[in-house]
Formats: structure tokens, sequence, C-alpha cells
């Protein structure tokens, strides 16, 4: 039996946690009852957990439980292997394997809350040590992760993401606005966004919430034409992506980026950053900007927006692009490999 940290469950839907349950439901639907899902008890989405016949254990919440809770619970049903698909796992608990998106917490401490930033910076490294297998999201960060705390490359397994079901082209009429999605946060590059769009005619609408694990970020009065819409559901997220004429994601640091291919799904042209991870999932299906560049962000946006052949191209290259992308793919690859390790 494999037991899966399903502590992601009390936790609201960012990138992270959109991989862990995408990855959750279909491991169970190929596994079966030979995976057993536990959480501590202030689940945030219940209607999932109980799809995943989730099993509530201890009495403390957050990272007390992950750290003494659930492997002392481990401990007492013989030290099953335990899988960890949201970045953090218990230190003290070595038959693991760990999900680790990306190491911008070690790169750019400064885009965190001081509290964060240390917490990562002690636990992420010797939970990736003392974890038997790395699952990481891109090749990206795969070397990164070797690179930077020498872990054997054969130690680590990229499973790329994906775009949900959910997310699907609906063929409806466009509407003259930008959409960016993503947490608010100093990484995804707002800031440079927001100016750029005071100069512009174009309506831009910013989905997304703050999280306090990030550092301040810092934005004066809007212009009219720029909306924060903060959470929104999957449905409401799905009409947006369709009807937007342009999605931009100018962000400094990206592991994979599961939003601007969630809006190649439902038929919107995409611009992403040409550093880290992107150009890797992105390929040719998507045009590349200077994040660092603020003149190159503008003109790239206004070169889709005033071109209809571009945007119609840019809408099939993403079409294709996400057929490269499987939640169930993804999920083999993790239920083989940690068929090696039970």
């Amino acid at each position: 039996m494999v037991v899966i940290n399903a502590r992601f469950l009390t936790q609201n839907i960012t990138g992270v946690q959109r991989f862990a349950i995408e990855i959750s439901k279909k491991i169970k639907r190929l596994n079966g009852g030979d995976v057993k899902f536990v959480c501590p008890n202030n689940i945030v989405n219940k209607d999932l957990a109980k799809e995943l016949n989730v099993e509530v254990i201890g009495v403390r919440t957050g990272h007390l439980w992950e750290q003494i809770d659930l492997p002392m619970y481990l401990k007492r049903i013989n030290s099953p292997l335990l899988l960890n698909l949201a970045n953090t796992a218990p230190l003290f608990y070595n038959n693991k394997v760990v999900t680790v998106y990306d190491l911008a917490f070690k790169h750019h401490s400064e885009w965190f809350s001081k509290k964060f930033s240390v917490f990562y910076n002690f636990l992420i490294p010797r939970i990736l040590k003392s974890s038997r297998h790395i699952f990481t999201d891109s090749n990206y960060v795969k070397e990164d992760i070797s690179k930077t705390y020498g872990i054997r490359s054969d130690k680590i397994t990229t499973v790329y993401g994906s775009s949900s079901d959910v997310f699907v082209n609906r063929n409806v009429q466009k509407d003259n606005y930008v959409l960016a999605v993503g947490s608010i946060e100093p990484r995804k590059n707002l800031v440079s966004l927001i100016s750029i769009f005071a100069t512009l005619d174009y309506r831009l609408i910013i989905v997304g919430q703050k999280n306090k694990v990030f550092s301040a970020l810092e934005i004066d009065e809007l212009p009219e034409n720029i909306k924060f819409t903060g959470y929104v559901s999957d449905d409401r997220l799905v009409e947006l992506y369709n009807e937007a004429s342009l999605f931009v994601y100018p962000s400094f640091f990206e592991g994979f980026g599961i939003p601007p291919l969630e809006a190649q799904a439902c038929g919107c042209p995409v611009i992403v950053s040409n550093v880290t991870s992107l150009p890797e999932v992105f390929r040719t299906s998507a045009v590349y900007c200077d994040p660092f560049d603020i003149q190159d962000l503008s003109n790239k946006i206004q070169l889709v927006m005033n071109d209809e052949a571009m945007r119609t191209d840019l809408m099939n290259r993403g079409l294709n692009n996400v057929k490269r992308f499987s939640w169930e793919m993804s999920a083999k690859i993790i239920s083989g490999t940690i068929e090696k390790f039970k």
C-alpha cells in the first residue's frame, strides 16, 4: 500500500494544488485500493476529499500535522511508502518520495515572506536528500535541483503538468481584453503588466488572490481599464479564458506554468516569458517576451492584439501544444516509479 499525503486539500488551489489534485484523482483510478489518502481535519475541498475517500488523522493541522501527526500515524501502520505531492513532507520519515515544483525560494528569497523563506530553505534541501525519489514538473527544475543541491539526476523524474478536463475551447466570440492569471505575488511581474496597460487602450483582467507566504506587492490605484477579480471558480475561469483575445504570462520564474496551458486549451493565444521552464513547455506555440524589459512586453502585447491572423495561428498552435500533456500519462509515470519503492 502507498499512503498519499493529502494536506493539499486544506489549501486554496494554485498551480501546486492543481497538480496534486489531478494526479491524485488519476492515481486513485489507476491503483484503486492500493492507495490511501490521509489529511488533517481542516479540509477546504470536501467534495474532492469524499471522491478520494480521504481518512482524517491526527489532531494538529498545517506543518505541525505533517511533521508530527503524519509520521506517527505511518509508523503505527508499519511505515508504508509515503507519496508527497505538494513540496513539503515529514522530515524524519525516510520511506517517502516527494514532489518539488521549483527552487524560487532558494534563488529569490525576496519574493517570499521571511518566515516562509527561512522555513523552506531549511526544510526542502533536507527533504530532498532524505527522500527515496524526487518528482518535479520540468527538466529545467530537474537540472536546477541536481545542480543546486548535488543530487544525482537519476534520483529525479520529470512529470509534466497538464490542463484539466474542464478547460475546453468553446469557440465563442472573443472580447477585446487581455487576461492574466496567477497568485498575486512579485514573481508574476504584475507591476510591469499594470504599468503597461496604464498607457494602452485594451482592458486587462487579472485573476488571482494574495497569499500570506509571499512578500508584499504594492500596487497603486488602478486605471479604469484594469480589473482584479480575486479568486474565481473554474467555471468562471473557463469563460474568461475563452472570451479573452490574449493571455499574458510575464513571470520571472516558473517550474512549469499551468495557467497559460489552460488558456491554450480554451483557444486563447498566449504570450509567455522566455525564461526558466516556459520555453520547454510552450516551444513554438507562444510568443515570447523578456520579462525584464517592459518595452519588449508592451511591444509583444500590441503586436499580437493588432494582428488577427497571428492570434488565429497562435490559437491553433496552442491547441496542438496542449495535446503533448496528459494528467493520466503523468500519473502513470508516478505510479510506475513508486512501484519500485513499495
